[in-house]
């Protein structure tokens, strides 16, 4: 192994054990240091040699690429955070990052959905596949999923353990191994309660069958990691966007992550609320929906206030 692999390997270690990053975030860090070894090692430098202008000099040729705005901002975090583990733990006496600046994140608000859309989007989901099993599937998927708010990873994971017995909140494991509890509303509960049946059936008769045993998620799959992946959830709720009639770029399991908070704030959910429901650990992230809010307010009234127009 390479020193600048010997590096990485050492700080991602770091990052499950001290940070309790979760294995994306960790996985996205990687590939990003990997990519400024690589480009580092056709400079004949490394992380222990590089220096401030070889870092400049990186992200300049990420912008050459046409890398966008926001991809260049992650990969300097990256770095940094790198840099500013190595000189804690004595790899380097000097950091060489703390006077590089970065190209900042753009600002663009999330994308969102209507209600009107996502009450086509459960339509939709409701008539959709062959047979009683996928349809059930597929509507406690969306409804569970506008109804929660969860990440998509959140929800193809979630364990048959957290749903038993009809409850009325879930416990969820979020990032960082963080857990929180979350609500389920009447329409979420009874979609899942149908889905359960259907899920229950089908895993008798493999179990009866073929000697399998019992699967330990909500949404078990041939897959190697034993359940739906995201991937899989991703294709599939795209399929359903077509089927309600809205363009598949538009929509995704994000996406209805947004439109659960923005439809909550525009309820008048308290923002602290909407932050623990989505496993925010900072408000500021959750502030972002108050902004969606605000443009779809100016939307409305430039459209519809009879003054518009004059």
């Amino acid at each position: 192994m390479s020193a600048d692999h010997n590096w990485i390997s050492l700080y991602a270690e770091a990052q499950a054990a001290e940070l309790g990053a979760a294995e994306n975030t960790r996985l996205s860090y990687g590939r990003d240091l990997l990519g400024f070894s690589d480009w580092l090692g056709r400079q004949r430098r490394s992380f222990e040699t590089a220096e401030r202008a070889d870092i400049e000099s990186y992200l300049i040729a990420c912008e050459a690429e046409g890398l966008a705005q926001s991809t260049r901002a992650r990969r300097l975090s990256s770095i940094k955070q790198l840099y500013r583990f190595a000189f804690e733990e004595g790899w380097r006496t000097d950091n060489p990052t703390l006077q590089i600046r970065g190209p900042g994140r753009s600002k663009r608000l999330p994308k969102t959905l209507s209600e009107d859309e996502v009450s086509s989007l459960l339509t939709a989901a409701r008539n959709m596949g062959k047979t009683a099993y996928d349809r059930a599937r597929n509507t406690c998927l969306i409804e569970v999923l506008y109804a929660t708010g969860l990440r998509a990873s959140e929800l193809v994971e979630l364990p048959i353990s957290a749903v038993r017995g009809d409850p009325r909140m879930i416990l969820v494991r979020g990032k960082g191994d963080k857990e929180r509890m979350v609500p389920l509303s009447p329409p979420a509960r009874s979609a899942l309660s149908d889905w359960l049946v259907h899920r229950d059936a089908a895993e008798d008769i493999a179990r009866i069958e073929k000697g399998k045993k019992p699967s330990p998620f909500v949404f078990p799959s041939r897959a190697k990691s034993g359940h739906l992946t995201r991937v899989g959830f991703y294709q599939l709720i795209k399929e359903i966007a077509v089927q309600a009639g809205l363009s598949p770029d538009k929509v995704t399991p994000h996406v209805m992550r947004h439109a659960f908070a923005t439809h909550l704030l525009a309820h008048g959910a308290d923002l602290r609320a909407i932050q623990t429901l989505l496993g925010h650990a900072d408000l500021s992230t959750t502030e972002i929906y108050t902004h969606v809010l605000d443009e779809r307010l100016k939307e409305l009234v430039l459209t519809h206030h009879p003054l518009a127009d004059t």
